[in-house]
C-alpha cells in the first residue's frame, strides 16, 4: 500500500515543484535573532514570521523529500521510508497550496496548518529507525555498519534539518501563547538554569531506571543553581536525560549483582565565557576504545529495538532505558544546532565522561544541511 501511495497521489507537477524548491537557498536563523525578534510578538512581527516560514519551510522540506528518494542500498524503497516521504510530500503540498499571507486571519490559518504539519511528523525518528532496521534485516551481516557512511551522513543531515524545522514551527506557534511563562520567548528561556534542567532530567531518568531495575544510583549535581543563560530548555532536557540515562544504565548493570553500593553519577556545570559545559561522569565500566566510534552511529545499539514491524508507531514514545540507539547521535545534533557539541571520553574498566558544550553567545547560524 505504501508503495502505491507514493506514486499515485502525488502528481507529476508536484514532484517537479519539489525539485524546483529543493534547489533554492535556505535561510538560517540564530538563537539570538529568534530571541530578539520574538520578544515583541506584535501583529506585524507575527505576520513577518509567518511570511518567512511560508517561503522557508517548503525549501527545507523539499530538500529532505528529494534526499529520501535517492538513498543508497535500496533504503528509499523500504515501507517505513516511503511512509516518511509521503509525510514530507503532504506537508510540502499543504505549504505550497496555502495562499499568500496578508492579514491576521491568514496568519492564524497558517499557524494552525504548520501546527498540524508538526504533529504529522511527530513519529519521523522511530519510523526512520524502523526503515533502517528493515534495511539491516535484508543485508549481508558481514557488512560493517560503520562503513555505511553514506546512510549515517544522510541521517545526520536529515535529523539536523528536522530539528531546525521543528524549532521554527514551534517557535512561531508558541509566540501566540497569550500568557507565556516568565522569561520565555517562544521555546527559548532567557534565564535558563542548567543546574535546574539537569536536576529535572536526572529525576526523570532515575524514575525510568527504578521502573526497569527496581532501584537507581544517585545523581550528584555540582554547579551554581542561580547561574542562568538563554537556551531552549526542552533541547537541554532531552540531551541531559539521554546522557544520565546511559550512565544510570551502565552503573546499574555493573553493580547489579555486587555487594558494593553503586557509585553516584556526577554532573558538573561550568560557565565559561564562550561555552557552558556540562560533564556527566559515571563509574559504569566504560566503553572499549574499539566501540567508541560506534556510539554515534545510527545502526548500532546494544539494546533490543523496542520498535518492531508490528508495533503501533503511535505508542513509540514509550521510553526504555536502552532506547533504539539513536539517543547519542541525536543529542549531539541538538548540541550542534545552536553551535555546541557533545564528546564522550571513556576509560574502559572504570567509567565514561560525557562533555556537553553549549554555546553561550547564541550568535551561530543554524547549520543548514
Amino acid at each position: 500500500m505504501a508503495v502505491k501511495k507514493a506514486s499515485e497521489t502525488f502528481s507529476k507537477t508536484l514532484v517537479e515543484e519539489v525539485h524546483r524548491w529543493g534547489c533554492m537557498k535556505q535561510t538560517g536563523v540564530s538563537l539570538r535573532y529568534m530571541m530578539e525578534f520574538g520578544s515583541k510578538p506584535t501583529h506585524k512581527n507575527l505576520l513577518i514570521s509567518a511570511q518567512f516560514l511560508h517561503k522557508e519551510l517548503p525549501i527545507r522540506i523539499a530538500r529532505r523529500a528529494i534526499e529520501l528518494e535517492n538513498l543508497p542500498y535500496g533504503l528509499s524503497q523500504k515501507p517505513a521510508i516511503l511512509k516518511v516521504k509521503d509525510w514530507y510530500l503532504d506537508s510540502f503540498r499543504d505549504l505550497r497550496t496555502f495562499p499568500d499571507i496578508k492579514s491576521m486571519k491568514d496568519e492564524k490559518d497558517f499557524t494552525d496548518m504548520i501546527k498540524a504539519i508538526k504533529v504529522r511528523h511527530n513519529n519521523v525518528v522511530p519510523t526512520m529507525a524502523l526503515g533502517v532496521q528493515q534495511l539491516k534485516k535484508g543485508m549481508d551481516p558481514k557488512i560493517v555498519y560503520e562503513d555505511l557512511d553514506e546512510i549515517h551522513q544522510f541521517l545526520d543531515r536529515f535529523y539536523m534539518s528536522r530539528i531546525g524545522i521543528r524549532m521554527l514551527i514551534g517557535q512561531h506557534v508558541e509566540l501566540h501563547n497569550p500568557n507565556p511563562p516568565p522569561h520565555c520567548v517562544g521555546y527559548i528561556h532567557t534565564k535558563m538554569s542548567p543546574v535546574e534542567v539537569a536536576r529535572n532530567a536526572s529525576e526523570d531518568a532515575r524514575s525510568i531506571c527504578c521502573r526497569e531495575y527496581g532501584s537507581a544510583p544517585n545523581v550528584d549535581i555540582y554547579g551554581d543553581p542561580d547561574f542562568t543563560f538563554p537556551y531552549v530548555p526542552a533541547h537541554l532536557h532531552l540531551m541531559m536525560f539521554e546522557l544520565v540515562k546511559n550512565s544510570l544504565r551502565a552503573v546499574q548493570e555493573r553493580f547489579m549483582d555486587s555487594d558494593k553500593v553503586a557509585p553516584p553519577i556526577r554532573i558538573i556545570v561550568a560557565d565559561g565565557l564562550e561555552d557552558v559545559t556540562i560533564k556527566v561522569s559515571d563509574e559504569g565500566g566504560g566503553i572499549p576504545r574499539s566501540g567508541l566510534p560506534k556510539i554515534f552511529t545510527y545502526l548500532y545499539s546494544t539494546a533490543r529495538n523496542p520498535l518492531d514491524e508490528h508495533s503501533d508507531l503511535g505508542v513509540a514514545d514509550n521510553v526504555t532505558m536502552a532506547g533504539y540507539g539513536y539517543g547519542l547521535p541525536i543529542s549531539r545534533l541538538y548540541a550542534r544546532y545552536f553551535g555546541g557539541d557533545l564528546q564522550i571520553i571513556s576509560m574502559e574498566g572504570y567509567g565514561t565522561d560525557a562533555y556537553l558544550h553549549l554555546s553561550r553567545l547564541g550568535d551561530s547560524q543554524e547549520p543548514l544541511p
